[in-house]
This record gives C-alpha cells, structure tokens and sequence, in this order.
C-alpha cells in the first residue's frame, strides 16, 4: 500500500480549532447547510476534498493494525474509532468518532480518568416503550460526547433482531419495524440535540454476527421493504441521523458499501436521504464499485484491507473511473451533516461529565425498561413480589456476579462505567458443551460489570433483613442457604458480545441446574435475568418470580432492588420474543454456526456465504402468528404490580385507521403500562400498528387516540415501487401484548397508494 500523500494541507487536529475567521460567507447562519455546504466546497482543492473522504482508524484500536496515523498525530487525538482530520485554511473541524451505541464507549484502550456513564443496553431502552426515555438516553450520550472532545457518535443500531441468537441484539432495538424505527430514532434524535453527528447503523440486514463479513443475505425486495429497511426508514424520518453507516454483509452477493439499490436507489431517490454514508470498520472491499455506488467517506482505511479511498480514488478519478463530480457530492454530503448539526457553530469544548445527572438517566431507564415476567403466589396466597423492606427476614442472594455489578454487553460498544475499577472485568470461564452427541470446547470470554453490586443495593433497601450470598459454583452451599432462607433471590446471566452468535438461548454452565435446586429448596424462589436477550426456562414452572434485567447499565443494580421491593412498579415490556425452544425460530440452528466459532460454508465457497430469510417480513411475533406458535413469552408481555382494562374501542377506517380507546388503572396501586393495538389485514400475519405508555392512579382512566401510519397496513410492491394498502376488512386487536385480546373490533380500509 502507497503511503498517503497530504502535500503542504494543514489539519485542526481538534474540533476546537474550528472556529472559523470573519468574512469566510459559509459561516453565514442564515443560509441553508446546503448552500453553506456548497460555498465551502468550492473553496476546496481536490486533496482537501480527498482528506474528508478518507478517514483514520481511531487511536484506541491501533494495535494489530496498519498504522495509517503519523506517530505525532496521535498523543494529539482522543480515544476514539475513528478520526477525519480537519482542515484549519477553511475552519473545517475534525470529525472525531466513539462508538455509542450504550454511552460514550471506551472499552478499547481506556486511559486514565477516561469513564463515562453506561445506559443499559439499547434493547432494555426498547423494552421502556417510551420515546422520551429513547430521547433522554440519546441526549446524555452527547452530552457526554462533547464533554470527551467527539463530534460524531456511531449509534443509532436498528438492526432487527430477526435472530435472538445475534451476538449484537444487546446494541439493538427489538424485532418490530415500528417500535425499532420510533425507539431508535428518538434516541439519535436525542443525541443530535446536542450538536453533534449521529449514525444510524447497520445499512442492512446485518443481523447476526456469524460470518458477519462474507454472507450474502438473501430475502424478497418487497419484505426486506416491510420489515428490516422500513425500522431504517422510520428511523430516518424521526431521527434525521447524520450520517448512515453501510454493514459487512453483503445483500444477493453486493456488498452493502457498494451496493446501489441499498445506497442510491433505496436511500437517496426513495427517501430522500441527504446526510453521507459513511462505511463500518473493515467493511470496504473497492474503490470505484463503493464510490459510484453511493459510499461517501472510507471511515478507517486501518481496518480495511487497503486504503480504498486515498491515494486509489484520486487515481480512479485521474483515469477518468470515478466521476470527479462523485467527489464532489460526497464533500458535499459531509459538509452538509456538520453543518446542519451544529459542528460548525457549536464546536465540542472538552470538560467534566455531569455524573450525578447521567447517572440518574441511566436508573430511570433501567427501571422503566425492567420487566417483570412472573410473579406467582407465596405461602400466603398474594403474589410474591413486591418483597416487603420493613420486615425481619431471611435473604439469600446467589449466584452471578451479585455481589460485584451487574453484567454488561462485549465489543465495541463497551463502556467502562462510573466505579469501574479492574476487578470489574470477570472471567465467565469456557468450559464444555454437547452438541449432537459431541463434547465442544466453548471459548473464553470476559465480560465487564457496572457498578453498584445488586447485593449492596438489596441490603442497603432491606436494613432489618439478614442477606447472604453464595456464589452460583456452589450448588450445595446454594442450596443449604435457600433450605434456611425466606426468599431465594439467584440473578442470572446469558454473556453476549459483538463478532460472535450465542450457540443457543439456554443459560449458560450449571445456571438451570442450579435454578431448579434452589427452587426445590425454597418455593419462593425469584430469578433475576442479566441477559443480551430471550433464553429458554426449563425451571419456570418451578419459582415463584422472573425479572428480565438485561444489561441494566450503570443504574442497574440500584433499579432491581427497587423493584424487588415496590419503590418501582415494573413497567417494560418485551421487544422480542422468548420462544419456547430454538425448534420454534426459523432458523432454529444460525446458518453456519459451529462452537469453536468457525464458518461452515453452505453453499459455494465461504465468499459467498449464503444466509436466507425465508420468512421475509414474518420476524418475530410474526413469524409466531403466521405458524400458530405459542411463545414462552409474547413480544409486549410484561407484568405489573397492579391490573389493568383496556376498553371502549372504537376505530375508523378510510386511507389508514384511527384507534380511540380506555386504559384504566383497577387495581390498588399507581402504575405504568403500554396499550399496544395490532392489526390483522385481509393478507399475513399480525403486525403492531401503534403504542403508548400511560401512567395511571388507581382507579384512573386514559382515553388513547392511535392513528396508524399507512406502511404498517400496507404491502410493498416493488415491481411499481409503491406501497399499496389492500381494500378490505381489518381486525385490530387492543391489549398489552401481541396475544393480548382485551379488546377486538373489525374496521374497513379503503384501497390506496403510498410512495416510498
């Protein structure tokens, strides 16, 4: 590879040097960032154009990597994922990048006093069901962002969580189109608040991690338009991200960062698209198939096998292969984001995160994301949960990591959060599983934790409490503690990572084994669920109570001791599936998974990996109506520490439908819940049309108004490219899951068109 050449350009090293002289007119506030774009380009010699196309791979992840960052450019630099130099003649800042799916990540090379507050994952988010928590947690996120010096937050994960399995669904926003597009948008509209760029990501279908960078995926036009690129579409209509980043997979054998029908055909001339894409690290495979294609910026050419868009695209342009006018739209599209997002006007300033602040943004989603899956009777006929603080008894807490943290995601979205020391990265040990009648050697994995320690927090909310702990290696001394104990409570984990699938849904080493014992020790026996999403529950029958906490991030331990005795009523709701068994998906084995994590090709050679979605649009709950599957748990499924009705439905139907109804709290105490209204058209499966959350006194009533956007009642026609609503009879469901049937009406919709 060539080195770079950067002739006599000057850099702003740091987006502070952007502050631009009197008289340059692209300052000009009261023009369009189009116009302004345009003025600035113009001033731009073609290396200048070429430095903001091609960007460095960030600091933190040198090592094992080319180095394309000059040795003195680096002490200057933050830890980052990314870097695009400035250009200091023009006043252009820098575009310094972190990955932020869950905060501000610095998991790759922390330095000293590098922390930041960690959200719970982005499917806890989901599970709130509340765009302003989505809003909230994006807007901490860049204020967090300024504060370290980054102008460009690689968030905003869409993706579908068409596999449970997937080693990302953690990052990700559920399996629904709709919810993902809301929830995900709301948060990158939150973090762009603030000034700053956000992505939105993985541009398509990048939904597992097994062969992650050589399948092709392969799914109907038509389906891929009503379920993963409609969440897209949502997202970019809400959010407006600033950026788009294209995935590793490729889409019928075309790469994703040079595939035309997902960047320009889809992306620009259906939805209008104007910010740029930019491509995942280790994702560009060309120069001028990426560039013509739609690929805007190279994001870290030390990732990618060569420096596709350095020296080799203004080659391609000097040979006449790339349009030099392709240039100058890409420019163009980048100029335009850090325009119209504040990058110019309100360069980063660095100084301290408000942790105190942050910290409480961090609980407040954790304890509205939480969601309550069991809560069965105790000894005296009322259910279980709450637990009661003022009384003298007997707590055992085992197993997991409950006496340290609470468990959090792997990959480039980690964050070592608020308390972080060492001793809170723990070894989840690999040990053996049979597979098939063979014995797998499971890899080593270490997982990062999040203070507070569960354990603290359940003393500190239960003082007049005897609380124990036992750790979940020892079934027996588990199981002698439960025997003397009033309540078991054993936390759970299911460890899921970037860059790798789960091998199943079953929790991991000897947890059900050691689940069942104590449940057999003492009936009143709670789980508490740390997972990256759905696992199987062959003990479920046999406890009294299950709490999915996810990853719950920095707030996380605070805000299960607070359900577990009542100061929070529990309101999340499920954004996936559980199945019963991995027989129920789809695909009930990951194409190409094997236990040592290597690829098993299916067909031709591994570069041509093929990954085929049958079931098209039918992810998720569909896929469980279509099949007249019983899930463990439905999509929505949540419980409270109170009841409530959902009544009075009255619909209108014309070009869309209108839902009216009731919530009503019945039961003794305040709560939340999300009203969820589905809708079975003339043609496939249910799909979920609209929700809200309402926060009820007891005894209090909510009238709800839903109106259901078009796309979600209609078919995809991509042979007129159109969405074309089916004249007919619809069946809308109300109720608080995706099998919930509280209430059930039929309305008619007239025929219609929509454009994309």
């Amino acid at each position: 590879m060539r080195g770079r050449s950067f002739g006599v350009v000057l850099f702003c090293l740091g987006a502070t040097a952007a502050f631009a002289q009197p008289g340059q007119p692209w300052m000009n506030t009261a023009l369009s960032p189009d116009s302004r774009a345009d003025i600035l380009r113009q001033q731009m010699t073609r290396d200048e154009e070429l430095i903001l196309v091609d960007g460095f791979l960030g600091v933190a992840y040198q090592p094992g990597f080319h180095e394309p960052i000059p040795a003195w450019m680096k002490p200057l630099l933050p830890v980052s994922a990314g870097y695009v130099p400035g250009i200091a003649r023009l006043g252009i800042p820098a575009l310094t990048e972190s990955d932020a799916s869950l905060g501000v990540a610095n998991g790759g090379n922390m330095r000293p006093g590098d922390t930041a507050v960690a959200l719970p994952s982005s499917l806890l988010t989901t599970a709130t069901f509340s765009p302003t928590l989505a809003f909230e947690g994006g807007a901490m996120v860049g204020r967090e962002a300024r504060a370290k010096g980054f102008n460009v937050m690689l968030a905003g994960g869409v993706n579908l969580a068409r596999e449970p399995r997937g080693g990302r669904t953690f990052e990700y926003a559920g399996e629904d189109a709709w919810l993902a597009g809301v929830m995900v948008g709301e948060s990158i509209k939150g973090i762009q608040s603030q000034g700053i760029i956000s992505t939105a990501k993985h541009f398509a279908l990048n939904d597992q991690e097994t062969a992650r960078t050589v399948m092709s995926v392969t799914i109907d036009e038509a389906e891929a338009r009503e379920s993963d690129y409609l969440a897209f579409e949502l997202a970019l209509e809400r959010g407006d991200p600033g950026a788009i980043m294209c995935s590793y997979n490729r889409i019928k054998n075309v790469y994703a960062c040079e595939n035309p029908n997902l960047l320009t055909d889809m992306l620009r001339s259906d939805w209008g698209y104007k910010g740029f894409v930019l491509s995942d690290w280790g994702a560009v495979h060309s120069t001028v198939a990426a560039a013509t294609a739609g690929l805007d910026q190279e994001s870290a050419n030390g990732s990618d096998r060569s420096d596709f868009f350095g020296n080799a695209l203004r080659d391609a342009i000097v040979a006449g292969q790339v349009p030099e006018s392709r240039l100058h739209v890409m420019v163009h599209r980048i100029l335009r984001t850090m325009f119209a997002k504040g990058l110019f006007d309100r360069p980063v300033v660095k100084g301290p995160i408000d942790v105190y602040g942050d910290l409480a943004v961090a609980q407040r989603d954790a304890e509205e994301g939480i969601v309550l899956l069991k809560n069965a009777p105790a000894k005296n006929g009322s259910a279980l949960l709450p637990l009661n603080a003022t009384k003298r008894q007997k707590i055992a807490v085992i197993g997991s990591f409950a006496d340290k943290g609470v468990l959090s995601g792997g990959g480039s979205s980690q964050v070592h959060g608020i308390g972080h020391t060492e001793s809170m990265v723990v070894s989840l040990g690999g040990g053996t599983k049979v597979i098939d009648g063979r014995r797998w050697q499971l890899p080593q994995d270490k997982a990062v934790l999040h203070a507070t320690a569960p354990l603290a927090e359940i003393r500190k909310l239960a003082p007049k409490a005897k609380v124990t702990f036992v750790s979940s290696s020892a079934i027996a001394a588990a199981v002698a503690e439960a025997k003397k104990s009033d309540v078991a409570i054993v936390f759970a984990w299911q460890y899921m990572h970037e860059g790798v699938d789960v091998i199943d849904l079953a929790l991991p080493g000897n947890q059900n084994e050691l689940i069942a014992a104590v449940a057999a020790a003492n009936p009143n026996t709670i789980v508490i669920l740390e997972t990256g999403g759905p696992v199987t529950m062959p003990w479920l029958d046999r406890v009294s109570g299950v709490v999915e906490a996810w990853y719950p991030g920095n707030g996380g331990a605070a805000a299960i001791a607070r359900i577990l005795f009542g100061e929070v009523n529990p309101s999340g709701k499920l954004p996936v599936t559980f199945p019963m068994a991995e027989s129920q998906l789809p695909h009930p084995i990951i194409t190409g998974q094997r236990p040592d994590g290597r690829i098993i090709p299916t067909s031709g050679s591994p570069t041509a990996y093929d990954v085929i979605y049958q079931e098209g649009a039918r992810a998720g709950y569909r896929w469980f109506d279509d099949q007249k599957l019983t899930p463990l748990f439905p999509f929505g499924y949540g419980l409270s520490y109170t009841t409530f009705s959902y009544e009075n439905l009255k619909l209108l139907g014309a070009s869309t439908i209108k839902a009216e109804f009731d919530v009503k709290n019945t039961g003794t105490v305040a709560g939340k819940t999300v009203a969820q209204v589905y809708v079975k058209p003339p043609f496939g499966p249910s799909r979920l049309i609209g929700f809200q959350k309402v926060d009820l006194a007891p005894g209090e009533t909510r009238h709800v108004t839903l109106y259901a956007d078009q796309r979600l009642i209609a078919m995809f026609d991509a042979d007129a490219n159109l969405w074309r609503v089916a004249d007919g009879d619809y069946v809308v469901r109300l109720g608080s899951s995706a099998t919930d049937k509280a209430a059930v009406a039929t309305v008619h919709v007239n025929a219609g068109t929509v454009k994309p």
